[in-house]
């Protein structure tokens, strides 16, 4: 749906974007992590055409932007960081210049209020967009990026100036439209990304420097793959069943933790996943497993190793503030 090749952004000897190439399949949520200044704005910007690249090319959907700009443009919706609104009309004035704007041809009633519906602005739509919280800004930003239903969706920091219950109720909406949609979020919250994304793409001072899904990520930078698991059941029949797993490659017992509960480490062969594996073992043993837990890195580690200190350094000129 969206292939990104070579793409590289000059302002005078600065360079913002460095070659950066990557392909997103379609109904694929793409998380786009990066450090304040990473290039994720600016690449998302040339995406949508709100910007020319110094080279490369976009393509989206088959069209490419540079010679094609219009149907590539109609195959995109945008949100922006900071919405594009307009403070002195209602929420349904905007929404019907949008439409108008972007010369959708579907029922104008029914499309609106079903997108009003979705992100749950219903009950404003008669009130000027300048009265409302933050919060309902945002959610007016997310409804415009919807009118006309467009394949693909970027969304550069979706939650901003939402709260926690508006938060959750966002990433389940990005979920159901990644069922429909090529989606690519950009956010400095790891949880939400790992919470929603399929894929992730972390770029640093202009550069892809990881691509991969969660997992992938976490276990390929892991020097060690061990699992810890405490399971209840006869200690030498649960070890000599753990032993026999493909691609574990030694188990430890660490001694009885609680009565009939014991602890073993297992180290499983790079690049498996052996968590499902072992609960369907457990599970036909009757044996509970009371607790599991890997030795992989975590997505903030991932991260961390990735970005080094330009993160840290966001977040120490934010007061601790991921955002």
């Amino acid at each position: 749906m969206i292939e990104v090749k070579n793409l590289t952004k000059r302002y005078g000897e600065n360079i913002a974007l460095n070659n950066i190439s990557f392909t997103v399949g379609e109904n694929t949520i793409i998380g786009f992590l990066g450090p304040n200044g990473a290039g994720k704005s600016t690449t998302m910007n040339i995406i949508t055409g709100y910007l020319s690249a110094s080279s490369g090319s976009v393509k989206v959907g088959g069209f490419d932007t540079l010679d094609q700009p219009n149907e590539a443009k109609r195959m995109i919706g945008y949100l922006p960081e900071l919405p594009p609104l307009y403070m002195d009309m209602t929420v349904k004035e905007y929404l019907n210049f949008v439409y108008e704007l972007k010369k959708v041809t579907l029922p104008r009633e029914k499309h609106l209020r079903e997108i009003c519906a979705l992100v749950k602005i219903l009950d404003v739509s008669r009130r000027l967009i300048g009265n409302l919280s933050k919060g309902y800004r945002q959610r007016v930003g997310l409804a415009q990026a919807l009118v006309g239903n467009p394949p693909v969706l970027i969304l550069d920091e979706p939650t901003v100036g939402l709260d926690p219950k508006q938060i959750i109720e966002v990433r389940n909406l990005i979920k159901g439209l990644g069922k429909n949609h090529t989606v690519i979020l950009s956010s400095h919250i790891l949880p939400e990304i790992q919470a929603v994304a399929d894929r992730i793409l972390v770029v640093n001072r202009g550069s892809l420097v990881a691509d991969g899904t969660p997992f992938e990520l976490e276990h390929s930078m892991s020097a060690e793959h061990h699992l810890s698991v405490r399971m209840e059941g006869a200690a030498e029949e649960v070890e000599k069943a753990l032993r026999g797993m493909r691609f574990v490659q030694g188990v430890q017992n660490f001694g009885e933790k609680e009565p009939g509960v014991w602890e073993y480490e297992i180290s499983v062969a790079e690049g498996e996943d052996l968590r499902r594996a072992l609960f369907s073992l457990a599970s036909k043993r009757n044996w509970p497993v009371l607790s599991m837990t890997s030795s992989d890195l975590s997505l903030e580690d991932v991260f961390l190793r990735l970005t080094g200190s330009a993160y840290l350094q966001d977040n120490l000129t934010k007061g601790g503030d991921a955002q």
